[in-house]
């Protein structure tokens, strides 16, 4: 349903008759995601979904506090050699999997391995590893061939590519295949026999989970579960997710669209909230691999036509506490966004610069498949704008519209467009892991091994290396600042805005964890 739709039907949705299901009961929560549960791999899929799925189902060795900093999850303790190369771990006792196996030092070193395949992270692990051995049945050291003092931030960042615990059975699945073994370790249990893609996904509480006794603090800390039962209903209507909600139908919707809030501020039952506080950065990514953005003059050619603010109300409305421009390469507001060359976008916008540009870089015409979900508002506001912009500028645009799971099988093609490929997709990152190089998906050169849009770039590289390596604050700024111009240079992705959006939920609710994503322990009726 496109904006315009819902902001006509806004008054019809008051009125609005229930839908058909039933309410459910005390014990159970019932949650709208942001979108469809197609794949449940958080190894296999960068997707926010998935990662937030996995975040249910699987328990980590760490966890970010709301400082952001690690602390101790599934792990009891935890100490560094002298040398900084020697990192021992030991398992809290009791920890169990969800079929009653007890967690152990092999599970978890099966674990690591398998995300170090795929994480940007846990790629820089299996770079640096020398060696990962158990040294008792609960507990495991991961040797290095050199220092690496951000390795516990890495295992219990809450990113794309969480770094989940898996039985050892599991963990030996190919990281490039998706597992079919949906056995976890952490407070919820996923109910497979009621997984409906694209309807409904079910979890139950994993009654034999022990939970650390302490308050919850955002993904470290006690994760005590006060519901039997957490379905997550598939909405892509927002006006029927709307109504679910007002009719208590739904307890928790996940991504509001813009011009419903409104119509949900003014319900008293109803509390509107940016529970993750942290944001996400959009992107449009380029395919790297075919033409014509496998050209760099041809992707510099959007610059003077990127209007920021227009991509921020198309996604989130014209409230501007629910986004922030200008936005570069890192999350705004953080440590290491700066202001290097951020005039490519912050300066006037110029659409006859654009069209000149592009002429220049002797774009020939081809067509460009933009892939457009569907079903996910925040990114189909900003897949509108991106191809209104490039067809003002002289792109031949075939914007292609899917469900979002389509969209994500599909992006992981390095077919031709006309083979089934793609060449530009719009979509958001957490802000927590575009705030700084290591964790930056998008800003990586790595060719064939990197995310989609699979761009090389030996100078972007170096430069990440050399921030793992830097001295001080002063350093990584310095860093920071370089690698933002060779974006403006490479011109890998074209940066947005930051998003930060809110959730909407039954003020029956309590308890609901803030920071980050839509965590399901801790909260509670009444």
């Amino acid at each position: 349903m496109r904006r315009r739709t819902v902001l006509q039907a806004a008054p019809a949705i008051l009125a609005a008759p229930r839908i058909a299901s039933a309410q459910g009961n005390a014990r159970t929560l019932r949650f709208a995601p942001q979108g469809n549960l197609a794949n449940i791999d958080p190894i296999w899929t960068t997707t926010t979904i998935a990662r937030n799925h996995a975040l249910m189902v699987y328990d980590t060795l760490f966890g970010l506090g709301r400082d952001f900093q690690p602390k101790p999850q599934m792990a009891a303790g935890y100490e560094v050699s002298a040398d900084g190369l020697a990192h021992r771990i030991t398992l809290r006792p009791g920890l169990t999997f969800h079929d009653g196996e007890k967690v152990t030092a092999r599970d978890c070193i099966a674990s690591i391995a398998r995300w170090s395949k795929r994480d940007v992270l846990g790629q820089r692990l299996d770079a640096l590893l020398q060696e990962m051995r158990a040294t008792a049945d609960g507990a495991f050291e991961i040797v290095l061939k050199k220092p690496w003092p951000g390795l516990a931030w890495a295992l219990g960042k809450p990113s794309a590519n969480l770094c989940a615990i898996m039985p050892e059975r599991v963990a030996k699945t190919d990281p490039f295949q998706q597992i079919t073994d949906y056995t976890g370790s952490g407070p919820f249990r996923f109910l497979a026999k009621d997984w409906v893609p694209g309807s409904v996904a079910a979890y139950e509480r994993h009654g034999a989970y022990v939970a650390r006794d302490e308050p919850a603090d955002f993904l470290a800390g006690g994760k005590h579960v006060h519901f039997d039962r957490v379905e997550w209903r598939i909405m892509p209507d927002p006006a029927t997710a709307a109504a679910a909600l007002r009719n208590n139908e739904i307890d928790w919707w996940e991504t509001p669209l813009a011009d419903l809030l409104p119509v949900l501020r003014r319900n008293r039952d109803i509390a509107v909230e940016v529970v993750n506080t942290a944001g996400a950065l959009g992107f449009l990514r380029f395919n790297h691999l075919h033409p014509p953005f496998d050209r760099p003059e041809i992707r510099r050619a959007l610059f003077p036509a990127i209007e920021q603010t227009s991509f921020m109300q198309a996604a989130l409305g014209e409230d501007p506490a629910l986004w922030q421009v200008p936005a570069g390469a890192f999350t705004p507001g953080t440590p290491l966004a700066n202001d290097a060359g951020l005039e490519v976008l912050s300066g006037p916008r110029d659409l006859e610069a654009a069209r000149r540009a592009l002429r220049a870089a002797g774009y020939d015409g081809r067509k460009v498949v933009l892939l457009v979900p569907s079903d996910f508002p925040t990114i189909n506001g900003l897949s509108e704008v991106a191809a209104d912009t490039m067809r003002k500028i002289g792109f031949n645009v075939d914007a292609q519209v899917m469900d979002w799971g389509t969209l994500v099988q599909r992006r992981a093609k390095k077919d031709p467009p006309e083979q089934g490929g793609w060449n530009v997709f719009c979509t958001t990152w957490e802000g927590l892991d575009v705030s700084v190089p290591g964790s930056h998906q998008p800003l990586r050169g790595n060719g064939p091994e990197g995310w989609f849009g699979w761009p090389t770039s030996p100078r972007r590289e170096a430069l990440r290396e050399a921030w793992f390596s830097a001295p001080d604050q002063a350093a990584e700024k310095a860093i920071a600042a370089q690698l933002q111009r060779l974006v403006w240079e490479e011109a890998p992705f074209v940066p947005l805005g930051l998003l930060r959006p809110p959730m909407a939920y039954r003020r029956s609710l309590s308890g609901i964890v803030t920071g980050g994503p839509a965590i399901f322990w801790n909260v509670r009726r009444g």
